[in-house]
């Protein structure tokens, strides 16, 4: 079964090389591109380890590869290296000089701190 986190043949082709790190003369069981599709399953449903479609490798093998893909920091080089691409693709440079991170605030009166639901602790109020 195809699911809507797993990837295209051209995505994986973007992302494989991170992930072809060797396998020592060992033979793999499950193929990479299948375990980083069950970790995305994951990600994008928020569903438990556990969970996991029987379509997937047993959780607890998906969990070590995303344990040990983590602790090699291949999930940081993979997001680094698909900005780098898009920035390219964009004529931009692939190096971003700076950053912005959007907050939004909301700003009450002063009326406002006499107002509101105590949270059962039946405080006193002026």
């Amino acid at each position: 079964m195809i699911y809507p986190s797993d990837l295209t043949d051209e995505q994986w082709d973007l992302i494989k090389v991170h992930f072809d790190t060797g396998n020592y003369g060992k033979s793999r069981k499950h193929d990479q591109k299948t375990l980083v599709n069950a970790v995305f399953y994951v990600v994008k449903t928020g569903c438990q380890w556990r969970f996991l479609p029987k379509e997937y490798p047993y959780w607890k093998t998906v969990y070590s590869f995303y344990r040990r893909s983590k602790e090699r920091g291949i999930w940081e080089k993979v997001m680094k290296d698909l900005v780098a691409q898009s920035r390219f693709k964009m004529g931009r440079n692939t190096l971003p000089s700076y950053s912005l991170i959007d907050s939004q605030s909301v700003k009450t009166t002063g009326k406002a701190k006499d107002k509101g639901i105590d949270g059962g602790k039946k405080g006193q109020r002026a």
